[in-house]
Formats: structure tokens, C-alpha cells, sequence
């Protein structure tokens, strides 16, 4: 892995992410979140999760949850913790797109969820407390055999 590409790649996506066009600012989160485990692409997720333009909130909130891992779900949690009402709606809306099928993404999301729960930085557990209900209360469709 070259950290120096990756590196290079959360740069032009960050600023693809501060361009004019909101099309562009839901193309870098759907790319940033590629790279979420990266500290430096960490603050243009956040701002992006909460950006001014909902679907960008909503697409990139989706592509952080579908990769089911910390990184991922941590970036989520702490946009949680702070979002105003309506963007707390655009990532709850998320949630349910990308938990409300398959049981065991649901239930993996779940066993993070617990685990950044108890995460040192409030926002981060605060989000991911509130991140755990939700996926308690969601009843996907597809469950193991």
C-alpha cells in the first residue's frame, strides 16, 4: 500500500469536497469514505456528513455505514452527536438504507456500535450509543438460515 497515493487521494478528494457544486461534494464522500480509517480524511467526512446539502449528508453517511467496520461507523456516531435535527433525520434515514436488509450487517454494526460506545471521546460514544438503538430498532428482512 502507498501511503503517499492514499495520502494524495484524501487531498483531491477533500477538495473536490469544497468545490461549487454539491455534486461534486457527494462524489468526495463517496470516495473519502474509501479512506476513512485515515486520520486525515476524518474532519472533510465529518463535514461532508453534515454538510448544508442533505443528499450529500445522506450518500455520504451511507458509504461510511456500508463499510461495517470502526472507521466507518465512527465517523457516523460523532456526526450524530452534533447534528441538528434535520441532518440527524438524513443520517437516520441512512442507517435504515443500509442496515434494513441483511440481519447480519445489522448485527455486526451492532457488536462496533458497543464497542465505540465506550470510546474516550464523548461525541464518538454519545453517536454511537444513539447509532446502537437505532440499528436495535431496524428488523431487516433477510436473516441467517
Amino acid at each position: 500500500m502507498d501511503s503517499t497515493l492514499r495520502r494524495a487521494a484524501v487531498v483531491a478528494l477533500g477538495d473536490l469536497g469544497r468545490s461549487n457544486d454539491f455534486g461534486d461534494w457527494a462524489d468526495a464522500g463517496r470516495g473519502l469514505a474509501g479512506f476513512a480509517e485515515m486520520e486525515e480524511a476524518v474532519d472533510p467526512l465529518l463535514k461532508l456528513v453534515l454538510c448544508e446539502d442533505t443528499f450529500v449528508t445522506r450518500v455520504t453517511a451511507q458509504a461510511l455505514l456500508r463499510r461495517i467496520d470502526k472507521a466507518g461507523l465512527r465517523v457516523v456516531a460523532s456526526a450524530l452527536a452534533v447534528a441538528d435535527a434535520n441532518h440527524g433525520d438524513w443520517i437516520r434515514t441512512a442507517i435504515l438504507d443500509v442496515f434494513a436488509i441483511y440481519a447480519s450487517d445489522r448485527d455486526d454494526a451492532m457488536r462496533l456500535c458497543e464497542d465505540l460506545a465506550r470510546d474516550p471521546d464523548q461525541h464518538v460514544a454519545l453517536g454511537a450509543r444513539e447509532l446502537h438503538e437505532r440499528l436495535a430498532g431496524i428488523n431487516p428482512v433477510l436473516h441467517p438460515a
